[in-house]
């Protein structure tokens, strides 16, 4: 491991040349994923991407990995090797999703948000999934950057793809031209992706964040992403938490679906119309 730290250009060599067991374990629907155990029994964990990643892409990641972790919040795994071919981590031992890590938790990301961040976006060119994010750092309000960078360029990729039908993109262009935005707070520190599945409950005890797409937003993003494709176990105690530690603004349930309006675009981009009638209900639940 001291080597691997002082050496993170040889990973692959290492992988070629040394005896390290390799072990598949669950990395999602882009990456290949994998824990490698050294001679010294210790582990790590590797991801790539079979036929070679997008330029910049694992470079995000773990620029993102460590802002996160610097902000000394929700724990976040150490960056070993950040490779054009491939990203190296603290290997995190998984664990049960319990009641007292969800509480930990909510006050932890508490801690992540208030760390803040200078501008919206980030100073790194920015993915989500395997799609490219813009992160061109943007001082406007809140509701106009998030619009114009998170919700309508993956509303056109979606078209582009078939996964909207003409009425349903205008459907969402009328709920785009007519955002209520949330009071005014200052860029908090986000995850970006922070759907159940980068949650990894782990046998420490507690929640850590993994496969951000990390940059400054309105830390409401975070909360209500959590929420999505079936929820984050113990929610309501991640929830009520955070509020202990930093209270939200009155309203922020009725702005949960436009800030999930990101994700759903996102998937419907990349997946196609499964995603459709998600993206209609939450247009929908904001009263277009």
């Amino acid at each position: 491991m001291a080597y691997l730290r002082a050496h993170p250009q040889h990973v692959p060599t290492f992988l070629t040349h040394q005896r390290i067991r390799e072990t598949p374990v669950t990395g999602g629907s882009i990456c290949e994923a994998r824990r490698l155990t050294l001679d010294d029994g210790a582990s790590v964990f590797a991801k790539s991407i079979k036929g070679g990643a997008p330029a910049g892409f694992f470079h995000a990641e773990a620029a993102g990995l460590a802002w996160l972790r610097a902000a000394d919040g929700a724990p976040v795994p150490e960056v070993i090797a950040d490779l054009p071919e491939l990203l190296v981590l603290e290997w995190v031992e998984p664990g049960d999703a319990t009641p007292a890590a969800a509480e930990a938790f909510g006050r932890e990301l508490a801690a992540t948000h208030r760390a803040g961040a200078d501008s919206f976006g980030a100073p790194w060119d920015g993915f989500i999934g395997s799609l490219p994010q813009d992160n061109t750092v943007d001082d406007r309000d809140w509701a106009t950057w998030f619009v114009q960078r998170r919700l309508e360029p993956y509303l056109r990729m979606a078209a582009g793809r078939h996964a909207l039908a003409d009425a349903d993109v205008a459907l969402v262009e009328r709920a785009l031209a007519r955002v209520e935005p949330p009071p005014p707070e200052a860029p908090a520190r986000l995850h970006g992706d922070l759907w159940p599945g980068n949650l990894l409950w782990a046998a420490d005890g507690r929640v850590w964040l993994v496969d951000p797409a990390a940059h400054g937003g309105h830390r409401e993003t975070d909360l209500a992403q959590l929420a999505l494709f079936g929820a984050a176990p113990h929610l309501d105690r991640i929830r009520a938490s955070y509020q202990e530690i930093w209270p939200l603004a009155d309203g922020w349930r009725e702005r949960v679906p436009l800030h999930q309006l990101h994700l759903l675009l996102v998937h419907a981009a990349l997946f196609g119309a499964a995603y459709r009638s998600a993206v209609l209900a939450a247009v929908r639940a904001l009263g277009v």
